[in-house]
């Protein structure tokens, strides 16, 4: 079982990082959440799970245990596999998600792409408890902000938002949108505000 990667940050997507380890690539499926904390370092350690199937064998990274944790706790709830666990954990910040559960907000979580109403009121039934016993430490929220050109910015974004499974078109629609509004925005910003909309 691997519990952590650390190595040289080779390469960072919103959705993957490529870390080397002792001149091994590991490519390992990301959080927007994660992606913020480490795209602007060389080192970096992310916290492991390894889904292991009989077509597949995937690496999921976290910056933080916690994200991890309850990325654990998400997958533990019927219906909810991988994606879309990182789903919810791109759109939602480790916080929010605990926030939204310890408060019952149905309306909030089924604003999340894939998760419907009997997915949402399932995740917070099973989780409740779960997430109330975990905590979480506010002071770890950070935003980074990319000094990219916003063109660099959108075509990000939009590559990044297919990756998730949005057709092209409705997300470069809303990616204009949201940069028409406000300019300077960093990439995560925008792929988040992008999920809310999409």
């Amino acid at each position: 079982m691997i519990e952590y990667i650390r190595g040289e940050l080779a390469e960072a997507t919103p959705t993957m990082a490529v870390v080397d380890c002792n001149g091994v690539g590991y490519g390992i499926n990301i959080s927007l959440n994660t992606y913020s904390a480490i795209s602007k370092l060389k080192e970096v350690k992310l916290y492991i799970y390894e889904a292991i199937r009989e077509d597949a064998y995937v690496l999921f990274g976290f910056s933080t245990t916690l994200e991890r944790e309850l990325f654990l706790q998400l997958i533990s709830v019927p219906g909810i596999g991988g994606a879309s666990a990182r789903m919810i954990l791109s759109a939602l910040s480790p916080k929010e998600l605990c926030t939204i559960i310890a408060q019952e907000d149905v309306k909030l979580l089924k604003m999340v792409k894939g998760i419907g109403l009997k997915t949402a009121q399932r995740i917070i039934v099973d989780l409740k408890d779960k997430v109330a016993a975990l905590g979480f430490d506010a002071g770890s929220e950070e935003k980074v902000v990319l000094p990219s050109a916003s063109k660099e910015i959108h075509d990000e974004a939009i590559a990044a938002l297919t990756m998730l499974g949005f057709a092209t078109a409705p997300s470069a629609k809303v990616v204009n949108a949201i940069l028409k509004e406000d300019a300077t925005l960093s990439v995560e910003k925008v792929i988040k505000l992008a999920l809310k909309r999409l």
